[in-house]
């Protein structure tokens, strides 16, 4: 008996609709995506109810001829291409020509259209997929889609919509993406007879931006501009004082085509990574051209996602794009002040330091180092002068207070001379120190970390290890086993000598040489831990991670107790980082209260 049947057209489309239109949010994408391809200068979004009762795009582009109008709402009929060889230069938003056929099939749907030499518009009436009306009208020039009930007809599509205030959210999002990526058009969308966005559509990205996030978002912009082989990539990325749980602020465009790409998402946060906390994600406007040649549209029902041929290349390209825009000099000043709002009034160097000699501070004998078994706090023979000799706080900062023949001297020479000078601990985790300007409160292990990892980074040859006297042998899976032997030589440069020793385990032979021993194994196992996938980790990757990791377990913990000296090395060699004020993980690691605000605080103003 013969069992396998040719689908009706009419059910072939509802079935396709499940591919291109899954929710209102989707329909409005393909409508402007379309308006956008037909030239328009000007589109009007309308719905109600989440789009789920009443959707209609109106723009003013080009329209359509009756008889194209007719051909519009079938299968496979468009205007963007005539073969497959086509696709290589695609640069329209649309090229399949389904997107209306398979709306028309799961809603109340129609189309008015007229273009500039016709005396009459023309339109179309569907209703789940038939044709009720085709007639002419009159009309503006330009086209308007109205899609209305939409799923009537597939009720176990419909039953998995969300809330109409969920729905609607979605589609504001997407609107949002679609009037960044072109502004040039201005963009209108009304939500439930409410004014929700419009764009001025003058072409300036950065007034598209600040139209739609608003004036105190746009404030916070650092504009990118950068030619990577052949990428060029353009837009605005916030510092680190506009964060969003999501990424729902990052709008990644490729090609002027709004899509999503977990490449680029990563170059962000690694770029970013030093900079921000891990529950943060920056605003990030990136508009990346590259030669059609590389990319392939035809990957996603949705045209979402793009194939590339090299997408390591792209990741690498954006990544130090990114870099080299938050890491100018002039743009450093302004992200590490407005972190947490500092304000501190930055010339030479971050912190305001003039040289000093340490001989001049009176000293009180204390063996720190041999109590604590702290040899490796530091390589830096200025530290290592100081191992016998220690200035010390006994407790907290109200012993400070008590011990006045230091203190009276340091806060004078702080006053006249404008440097930042310790004057205490906290709850031995916290540095009070003043420039006389001032006081700020330094985490000190926060610096200390800041101060290893940049340390660590400089040494591009090979970072100095310790070798093992008794091996460590580690307990790990087999796709980690084969992760560490494919990036043996990377960990070896970073100070981790490592070789299989059984079908799962792995034999460690040196560390660098400031790592604990005692911290060696779990410093692996986290750096392996922080890398999701394994396969796709980049050597920039894996030494990023691997010296933020080293540096935090290396760093002095909250609870080490700190000589004055030990203190005011901290302060001058985090001074000569490169963004001192965050650890390398993005937490703080200074807060500065000015005189202002103290005196606030004190109700002296």
């Amino acid at each position: 008996m013969n069992i396998i049947k040719i689908l009706d057209e009419n059910t072939a489309n509802k079935i396709a609709a499940g591919e291109v239109v899954d929710r209102p949010s989707s329909v409005i994408k393909e409508l402007v995506e379309n308006a956008i391809d037909a030239g328009s200068t000007k589109i009007e979004i309308e719905i109600m109810a989440g789009g789920i009762s009443f959707m209609r795009v109106t723009d003013n582009g080009c329209g359509m001829s009756k008889a194209d109008l007719k051909l519009s709402v079938q299968r496979h009929a468009t205007s963007k291409l005539r073969t497959a060889a086509d696709l290589n230069n695609i640069e329209t938003l649309g090229f399949r020509g389904e997107a209306l056929a398979t709306i028309a099939a799961v809603s109340k749907f129609s189309i008015l259209s007229r273009q500039a030499e016709a005396d009459f518009a023309s339109i179309i009436e569907i209703s789940g997929g038939t044709i009720t009306d085709f007639s002419e009208a009159g009309g503006n020039i330009g086209t308007t889609v109205k899609v209305e009930d939409l799923f009537y007809n597939t009720p176990a599509r419909k039953k998995f919509l969300k809330t109409p205030s969920s729905e609607g959210s979605n589609i504001n999002e997407i609107v949002v993406k679609l009037a960044i990526s072109h502004p040039q058009i201005a963009i209108r969308f009304i939500n439930n007879n409410k004014l929700v966005i419009a764009t001025p559509g003058q072409g300036n990205l950065f007034e598209t931006i600040k139209n739609i996030y608003g004036s105190k978002v746009s404030a916070e912009l650092l504009e990118v501009n950068a030619k990577i082989e052949e990428f060029s990539i353009k837009g605005f990325l916030s510092k680190p004082t506009v964060l969003r749980s999501s990424r729902q602020w990052q709008t990644f465009i490729v090609n002027n085509r709004v899509i999503n790409s977990r490449s680029i998402a990563k170059a962000i946060d690694n770029a970013y990574h030093s900079l921000l906390p891990k529950s943060g994600y920056p605003l990030a406007v990136l508009a990346i051209t590259i030669p059609n040649i590389d990319i392939d549209v035809n990957v996603h029902p949705q045209k979402s996602e793009l194939k590339f041929a090299d997408e390591g290349r792209l990741f690498r390209a954006v990544y130090h794009a990114i870099v080299d825009t938050i890491k100018k000099p002039q743009e450093i000043e302004e992200i590490v002040t407005n972190i947490h709002d500092l304000k501190p009034k930055f010339h030479d160097s971050p912190l305001n330091f003039v040289e000093r000699s340490y001989q001049d501070i009176p000293v009180v004998e204390n063996n720190y180092y041999a109590n604590k078994d702290y040899e490796n706090f530091s390589q830096n023979n200025h530290y290592n002068d100081c191992s016998t000799e220690q200035t010390v706080l006994r407790e907290k900062i109200n012993t400070v207070l008590e011990e006045n023949r230091l203190n009276d001297y340091q806060v004078q020479n702080t006053m006249e001379n404008r440097f930042v000078a310790a004057i205490g601990q906290v709850d031995n985790c916290y540095i009070i120190a003043t420039d006389g300007s001032g006081l700020f409160i330094i985490d000190q292990h926060a610096a200390h970390e800041r101060i290893l990892y940049d340390r660590f980074a400089k040494n591009t040859d090979k970072i100095p290890s310790q070798q093992l006297l008794m091996h460590i042998f580690m307990d790990l899976t087999e796709k980690e086993c084969e992760f560490i032997n494919d990036n043996k030589e990377v960990f070896l440069k970073l100070g981790f000598n490592m070789e299989q020793a059984g079908p799962n385990s792995m034999r460690l032979l040196e560390v660098p040489s400031d790592v604990q021993i005692v911290e060696a194994e779990n410093i692996i196992k986290e750096i392996l831990e922080s890398l999701e996938n394994l396969h796709n980790v980049s050597p920039q990757e894996l030494r990023h991670q691997t010296l933020q990791i080293t540096a935090c377990k290396a760093a002095i913990k909250a609870g080490d107790k700190l000589s004055l000296m030990q203190m005011n090395f901290i302060i001058e060699e985090l001074n000569n980082t490169m963004l001192p004020y965050t650890c390398p993980h993005g937490r703080p690691s200074i807060i500065k209260f000015s005189s202002n605000e103290l005196a606030k605080m004190f109700k002296r103003t």
